[in-house]
This record gives C-alpha cells, structure tokens and sequence, in this order.
C-alpha cells in the first residue's frame, strides 16, 4: 500500500518538496498513467497470436503478414520524439487525451476491417496515436513524483508494467482469440481507453501554454522521422528480402544517415527536438542504452518462445499466452523490490546484475530440445528472465529521466520509448534473421519432406536465437557497467523540485 498522505506530507516537507495542487491524487494519476502505458505495450504483442485466424479470415499472403505488427511499431517508434516534444509545447494532459481518444479510435477501425490495407492503416493509426500518448504518460510521472522514494516505487511499478505488458498482450491475445474473435484483440482497447479518458479528464493537472515558448524543430522532426522510419523498415525487410539484398542495405544506411544528420542538426538549432544534454548525461546516456539492450532481449523471448510452444510444444493460443505468467510473476516481484536497491546502491548494480541474470535465462532457453516439457525446461528459464528484466526495467526509466529540465520532460520521456521501440525492432529483425539462417544451415544435406528433420531445423532456429538474445543481454551487462555511475542517486539541494504544473 503507498504511504498515508500524512507520513508522505511530512517527508515531503522534511526534503523542502511542496505538495503542489494535484498532490493528494497523484497514486490515482500514476493508475491513469499506467493504464495508458499498458494499452500501448499490449498492442505491440496482442496481434501476434491472433495474425494466423486474422489471415484467414481477410486473406493475406504470409510475406504480408508482418507488417500488421511492423506497421504499429513503424508509426510508433518513428515518430516519438515529436510526440514528447508536442508534450511539452501544447500541455501533457492535451496531448495524453489526444493520444487516447486517437488510439481508441484506431482500434475500432482495425476491428471492423475487412481488407489487409485496412487493417495495416488502422494499426499504423494506432502506432501514431501511440506517439502521443506514451511520452505524455511517463512525463506524467516524471512531474508528479518528486520525492525520490515515491518516484522509485511510481517507476517501479510503471516499469514492471512496461516490462510485463508484452506477456501479459500474448495472454490477452491468446484468450480473445481463441474465445471470441481476433477481432477483440483491437476493441478490447476501447474499455481501457475509456476509463483511462475519465481518470485523466478528472485527475490530470493542466499543464499552461507557455507563450514565449519556442516552436517545433520542424527540420529536426522531419529528419528524426524520415532517419527512423528508414531505418526500421528496412530492418524489417531484413526477414524477407535478407541483409545483403539492396532494400535492405539501402534503408539502413539511408536511416543511419538521416539519424546522423539530425544529431548534427540539434547542435545547430535554437531550440532543438531533443537536446543533446538529456542524452549526453552520463547516467541518463547509460539508462537509453538499458533500455534499447533489454527492448532488443525481451523480443526474443516473446516472439520465439511463442513459436516454441506453439510449434514444438503443440500449445493452443490461449496456453502459449498463459505461459509466459511466470514470466510477468518474475518482473512484478523484481521490479516492485528494485527500488530499495536503487536508493542503497543506485542503479548500475540492480540494472547490471539484471542484465546478467535475464542473459543466464537466455542461455538456459538456448538448450532446450524437441522432449524439453514446460515445468522442467522452460518455466525456470521463464522465471530467471522475468526477475532480471524487472531489475533493469524500472531503474534505467526512472535514470533515464531524473533531472530532466521540466519542459524537456515530454522529449526525454519520448527518448526512453524510442530507445526500447527501436531496441526491439532491432533485437526483432536479427533474431529473426539468424534463426532463418540456422534453420537453412540445418536443412543442408538432410530430407526436407522428414517431419522430424523440419521439427529439428524449426528448434535449430529458435535456439539460435535464444543464444543471441544472451548475447545482447550480456551486452547490455558490460554497457550498464561501464556507463552507469555507482552508488546512490545524488541531488542538487539547491535545484528547485520539479512539481506538476
């Protein structure tokens, strides 16, 4: 249970932190602000179990298929940074009513689609919409818990739901679809959304429009935009036309390029997209970092452990989704004990040693065989992983945004998204492609017609990227190590408390 308002009253006041005017709600505003976060993590896993019935029902080729999920998190991760940023410039509440009203709206048109263009339209709408609302929904936080303890139980749990969210959309898909249609896998939005609009319309403080405020970068955004959009397609493109194919290479470098130019363009301009101090800070550099290496990480648990129990286990939507509850046991329990580490020790060491733990998990997954059972094989390795994403998850976001000027508070919040989109966009595409890689390797020589020499090429494949995803764990490990500073968060005292306005 949070504090009473009376012994959180008299903290504050010992710290010199004045409750502000939306104090007494602000549990109730992190619920609102978690509803939100939730909605949009969700969908980026939900769709994932329900694409096979989806394609029979519409009629979309397999070589079709991704870009229902690639086209949310092309939207999505592409055009972040302008939705902090318009955080910060028109209001937080603004913008986090925008986002949902949108988001519930795109989720209506993608339910009802009856055409693959449709349903591609409806979930890059989604990832739009989802722009918006998920920086505003962590600047949220960021300006309403200034007492270090609130913030890192607040970020704890926030955390733990940005972590647990994809699990929890496999539940959800599995369950919906196999008891309902794949249809619900998009409107089950709309109730979430609807009671996320109350509580903000009700509980969310308005943030005053700021006259003398500058404008939006508009060249910065374009080729923010332009750079990331670049960049993931041609990652996606990876799985199908393969790394050394002209798309591919050409999108990548052009994204790399544009991202190039941008960085350059934001030392140039007067009021820039994302100020390269929010980055360049040594703790808040190394929390971006955390945060794309286990975005990259978690995507390998979800998309090929999914295919694991489904194709070799023989698992049912529903059973593949509910697989992964220990998983989301492991992140709540960790998440929710990080903070006391946070404020005993700072954050390189849970971050670091989470990063250790989820890659032992990975290497655990890396063996599993074609008569591996679940109890025996996976559900330790499940458990292992989700206590160390939920030691990394919640301190590198609450890093990542600690000390953040208020008015940049929209754009850093935004910069911690894209870092985990674009983390699992990029974690998504080479595990993908390394575990086809495998899969073509092991064919070599052998009958492709032999159902048991198909079962083994699929293990082949899953494993291998099992292995890689312990890889990039362990790199995140030597990254959090080598960047993030040890010990305690410090705090200016003299710094004025960043309050919701």
């Amino acid at each position: 249970m949070p504090p009473t308002p009376e012994a959180t009253d008299l903290k504050a006041a010992e710290a010199g932190t004045a409750p502000g005017e939306h104090y007494s709600t602000r549990w109730w505003i992190l619920a609102v602000a978690c509803l939100a976060q939730l909605m949009v993590v969700l969908d980026a896993t939900i769709v994932n179990i329900a694409l096979p019935t989806a394609q029979q029902d519409i009629g979309f080729s397999n070589d079709s298929r991704q870009w229902v999920v690639t086209g949310y998190a092309l939207a999505f991760g592409s055009l972040l940074l302008v939705g902090g940023r318009l955080g910060d410039l028109v209001g937080r509440k603004t913008t986090f009513m925008v986002g949902l009203v949108g988001f519930a709206g795109a989720s209506a048109l993608g339910g009802t689609a009856t055409t693959f263009g449709l349903l591609v339209g409806a979930r890059a709408g989604q990832g739009v919409f989802g722009a918006l609302l998920a920086p505003a929904a962590l600047s949220l936080l960021t300006t309403t818990f200034t007492d270090p303890h609130e913030r890192g139980r607040a970020f704890a749990v926030f955390g733990a739901l940005s972590g647990a969210g994809g699990a929890i959309g496999l539940i959800l898909g599995g369950a919906l679809t196999e008891y309902l249609s794949w249809r619900w896998c998009l409107y089950v939005n709309l109730p979430i959304a609807v009671i996320a609009l109350a509580g903000g319309f009700l509980l969310l403080p308005r943030q005053p429009r700021d006259d003398d405020a500058a404008g939006l970068d508009i060249a910065g955004s374009v080729l923010s935009v332009a750079g990331l959009v670049s960049l993931v397609y041609g990652l996606a493109s990876a799985e199908t036309d393969g790394w050394t194919s002209g798309k591919t290479l050409g999108f990548i470098v052009a994204g790399l390029v544009l991202l190039a130019v941008f960085a350059w363009s934001q030392t140039r301009v007067a009021s820039p997209l994302l100020p390269l101090a929010v980055l360049l800070d040594r703790n808040r550099g190394g929390s971006f970092l955390s945060v794309a290496f286990v975005g990259a990480g978690m995507f390998g648990v979800f998309l090929f452990l999914t295919y694991y129990l489904t194709m070799i286990l023989g698992y049912e939507p529903l059973p593949t989704g509910l697989a992964f509850l220990p998983m989301i046991g492991g992140i709540m329990f960790s998440a929710q004990t990080s903070p006391a580490l946070v404020e005993r020790v700072g954050v390189k060491v849970p971050v670091t040693a989470g990063f250790l733990i989820a890659a032992v998990g990975m290497l655990w997954f890396s063996r599993l065989a074609l008569d591996s059972s679940y109890a025996g094989h996976v559900l330790p390795g499940l458990i292992v992983v989700g206590l160390g994403i939920g030691l990394i998850i919640a301190p590198a976001m609450s890093a990542a945004t600690d000390r953040v000027d208020p008015d940049h508070a929209g754009v850093a919040s935004a910069a911690v998204n894209t870092f985990q989109q674009i983390g699992g966009s990029i974690g998504t595409a080479v595990f993908s492609a390394v575990a086809a890689s495998a899969a073509t390797d092991y064919l070599v020589g052998k009958n492709p017609a032999d159902a048991a020499v198909v079962a083994g090429s699929y293990l082949e494949s899953y494993t291998t990227a099992f292995l890689w995803a312990a890889f990039v764990f362990a790199a995140g490990a030597v990254i959090s190590g080598v960047l993030l500073r040890h010990g305690a968060l410090v705090r200016d005292p003299d710094a004025a408390p960043v309050m919701a306005h």
